[in-house]
């Protein structure tokens, strides 16, 4: 996103923006003149620096908490920080090896490496971290099974392409019995095995009048078997640390906590939150994410690239003062990591 900031930074003014930028990220307190001028790498007296901040101050990029308090970066500032100034930090050996090592491990389900990507990034950050699974128009339904478990209690199972394997239990309508049940399994076999998943639920809808000849209104069973398609579509995300965004509520606010607790539980939500992330690292900063509740965080995604599996994206959220370099830098080397692991397992799969 292009900074709304036009006017050109004098090379000192850059370097006291970053400078103030950076303190607040290590101590979290308003920053003085006195400190920046034993802090700056260039010899500038107090003076020239507490100019230099009213300028910034003038072009909105820090505030100034009280009268006589030294600055802090405004949102303004962070944009314009992120957009100019930040250069995402090279990961160490000892992070990378730390990553491949916790890849390592054996995973039987693509669902599993998601969720492993997601608690190494909140483990290295404290932060909360989103992983999304790639999306392919290329996954379809490879079988359907419901197994009866007595007293019109049926699990429904979906087995994907891609390993995928989804199971939900339901109660069934009464008027259904056994021999309906196995007959409109059957039905259904035959007309959505084989479809890419966003094609089931319509080609069931077709299938209505096939059905009818097994049972009466089979619209009951076609719902259950919709409820679980919906929750396979809606399964596509990953948290780890969820906890993690309750540290950085300010005062303590009770409406806030619960506001947050409750967003990084809903699909919808996260994808609003996510939104278009277009094709490699975007921050968003305060007031560019959709919910007012985090007003105080930013979010850095990336998206990941499986090649004919489709693309997907981890994100980090955190508060607005987080290390921007080392957390791009981080995001870059995890989102490259976690994609050679998920192609090593398709590979894997596909043979």
């Amino acid at each position: 996103m292009p900074s709304e900031v036009i006017v050109m930074l004098t090379e000192r003014q850059l370097l006291i923006l970053e400078t103030i930028i950076q303190d607040y990220t290590d101590v979290g307190r308003p920053i003085g003149s006195k400190a920046l001028e034993r802090q700056l790498p260039v010899h500038v007296s107090s003076a020239t620096i507490r100019n230099e901040m009213s300028v910034l101050e003038r072009l909105g990029l820090v505030n100034k908490e009280h009268s006589s308090s030294g600055r802090v970066p405004s949102l303004k500032g962070y944009r314009y920080y992120v957009d100019n100034l930040v250069k995402p930090d090279a990961t160490d050996k000892q992070t990378l090896e730390s990553i491949r090592t916790s890849f390592g491990s054996q995973f039987f389900k693509s669902d599993e490496i998601l969720a492993e990507s997601a608690q190494i990034l909140s483990e290295m950050t404290n932060y909360t971290a989103i992983a999304f699974k790639p999306e392919s128009s290329d996954v379809f339904l490879q079988g359907f099974r419901v197994m009866p478990m007595g007293k019109q209690r049926v699990m429904v199972i979906l087995a994907m392409s891609d390993g995928t394997v989804e199971s939900q239990i339901f109660n069934l309508p009464k008027h259904i019995n056994g021999e309906e049940l196995e007959a409109m399994v059957r039905v259904i076999n035959d007309q959505v095995v084989g479809l890419p998943i966003a094609q089931v639920v319509n080609k069931l809808h077709e299938s209505i009048p096939l059905l009818l000849h097994y049972v009466h209104q089979p619209r009951g069973f076609l719902d259950v078997f919709g409820k679980i398609l919906d929750k396979a579509a809606q399964d596509q995300f990953f948290i780890g640390g969820k906890l993690n965004l309750l540290n950085f509520v300010e005062n303590g606010d009770i409406d806030q906590i619960k506001t947050l607790y409750s967003l990084i539980d809903r699909y919808d939500d996260i994808n609003d939150l996510i939104g278009n992330s277009g094709e490699n690292i975007q921050v968003k900063i305060g007031n560019e994410l959709t919910n007012s509740s985090l007003a105080n965080y930013s979010l850095i995604s990336a998206t990941y690239d499986v090649d004919q599996h489709g693309k997907g994206l981890i994100a980090l959220l955190g508060p607005t003062n987080m290390p921007y370099s080392k957390m791009i830098g981080l995001l870059g080397t995890l989102r490259e990591e976690l994609a050679s692991r998920l192609l090593d397992y398709y590979n894997l799969y596909d043979e």
